[in-house]
């Protein structure tokens, strides 16, 4: 992965006035490559500077959440993909709020889809998810932009309490009450 990356890092600097849409389409192109989200913005703030890199990587994964939502759409055995996945790491009735996707956009090893999937379903609509998806995507090109080399110098341990630090405030700031369905309560078993 770390070859892959300087390749389109090098190859990327030769385009000139190109390179900011090729760098947008690299972040649509994203998720075909294998390449972490962290990565992208961290070479959009090496490339383009800090601000320039920021506003890049603000667009790359705006249009990377929209292309998700309408994809996700047409895609019926994705979603039950991303369904499977979200109960598999979180209580099937859970619901995280805008915040902490924002947040857990932050730590890099979780999926950036599948906490687009949580965005999507407490999104009403297609406005409200792109709302939704431009509050948490911003922090997100902002962090690993302007501060992604600093981040990038992180020991493992380091990165490992980081993390655990990020997830802690999600933990802190998750919503204080569950709901539990009737039927989820009393499980009948069927005989």
């Amino acid at each position: 992965m770390g070859e892959t990356s300087s390749a389109i890092l090098q190859w990327l600097e030769h385009q000139g006035a190109l390179a900011p849409l090729l760098f947008i389409a690299i972040h649509l192109l994203r998720p075909l490559l294998f390449l972490p989200v962290m990565l992208v913005c961290i070479t959009g703030g090496v490339l383009f500077g800090p601000i320039a890199g920021t506003a890049y990587s603000v667009v790359g994964t705006m249009l990377s959440s929209l292309l998700f939502y309408r994809t996700i759409r047409i895609l019926p055995s994705g979603f039950e993909r991303l369904r499977g996945l979200k109960e598999k790491w979180l209580n099937k009735h859970a619901r995280l709020s805008v915040q902490q996707v924002a947040i857990l956009r932050l730590v890099p090893f979780i999926h950036f889809h599948l906490l687009s999937y949580c965005l999507l379903e407490i999104s009403a609509d297609f406005k409200q998810y792109t709302k939704s998806s431009l509050f948490a995507n911003f922090p997100l090109a902002v962090i690993y932009t302007s501060v992604g080399q600093w981040i990038s110098l992180f020991s493992i341990p380091a990165m490992v309490v980081f993390s655990a630090g990020l997830v802690g405030l999600c933990v802190l700031i998750r919503k204080k009450y569950e709901v539990v369905l009737w039927n989820d309560f009393f499980q009948t078993t069927s005989s």
